[in-house]
Order: structure tokens, then sequence, then C-alpha cells
């Protein structure tokens, strides 16, 4: 497994890459799954994404970057993909984005007895967030698994 310092620079380098390409980062993560290694790459933009625009950065990072200096040691695939209709929020800036957005958020923890609630995000600090649905429930971020965006067609 690469360490958190070096998945900070590989985070920096292919942002730069995919920035320039007219795309933004929206996520990166490097896991373990069935004994095999995944470099995921999300990217995103106001116009949205295609598979034939996944496979252009897939082709420029791998021409520019990862295939040049070859960042990760252990063998892995890289994938490259839209973040989705139902996007995990990841950070901040993700938060600050979807405010007043229907969210999906999963509890790790029961909180006022339960488990999933569905609602609006009204606010959020490093301490917790403010759902709005059926009822205003304010969760503790210790207690959330995953917050999604509630996808509409």
């Amino acid at each position: 497994m690469i360490t958190e310092v070096k998945l900070n620079e590989l985070r920096d380098r292919v942002k730069a890459i995919v920035n320039n390409e007219g795309f933004e980062l929206y996520h990166i993560e490097y896991v373990k799954e069935n004994n095999e290694f995944y470099l995921r790459i999300y990217i995103d933009s106001e116009s949205g994404v295609t598979i034939n625009n996944c496979v252009d950065i897939t082709k420029k990072l791998s021409s520019d970057y990862l295939d040049v200096e070859d960042p990760i040691d252990e063998a892995y695939y890289l994938e490259i993909s839209s973040p989705g209709i139902e996007r995990i929020l990841y950070t901040e800036e993700h938060y600050r984005r979807y405010l007043n957005h229907e969210v999906k958020v999963a509890l790790s923890k029961l909180h006022c007895g339960k488990k999933k609630v569905v609602g609006v995000l009204k606010d959020f600090n490093e301490n917790e967030i403010i759902i709005e649905g059926e009822e205003v429930w304010t969760i503790p971020t210790e207690k959330i698994k995953r917050i999604k965006l509630k996808g509409e067609f």
C-alpha cells in the first residue's frame, strides 16, 4: 500500500493533469479489494463526463505520468470514471457545493433510532451535519459512514 504522503503527491500530480484537460479531480483513492490494488480516479465537469473522456484521461495520465514515473511500486488497476449521479460527498468542498440538495446518509451507529437518514443537507461543520427531512436531524460526523447525493433522473 502507498502511504498517505505518497497518495497526496499522487493527488497533486493527477489533479494538475486532469485540470489541464478541462476536468475537475473529484476524488482519488487507492484501495485493495480481493487481493488486487485499484487506483480510482473520479473526474467531473459542468458538462458531464463521457466514456470517451475517461479513456482520454486514462491515456493522458498513463503517458504523461503513471507509466513514465511509475509512482506506485505494486501492480494495480487504473480506473477513471465520473463520480455519478449519486456521488459520495468526501470533502468540505463537496458538502458546500451540495448544500440544499437532497442526500442519503448512511450511519455507522444508530442515531435517534435510525441507521439511514434522507433529507436536504442544510448545514455542516467539522463536528456535525444538519439534515432537514421529515424532521430536522443534527448528526455527529463520527456517526456518518457515507453521505451521497440522492440522484434525480
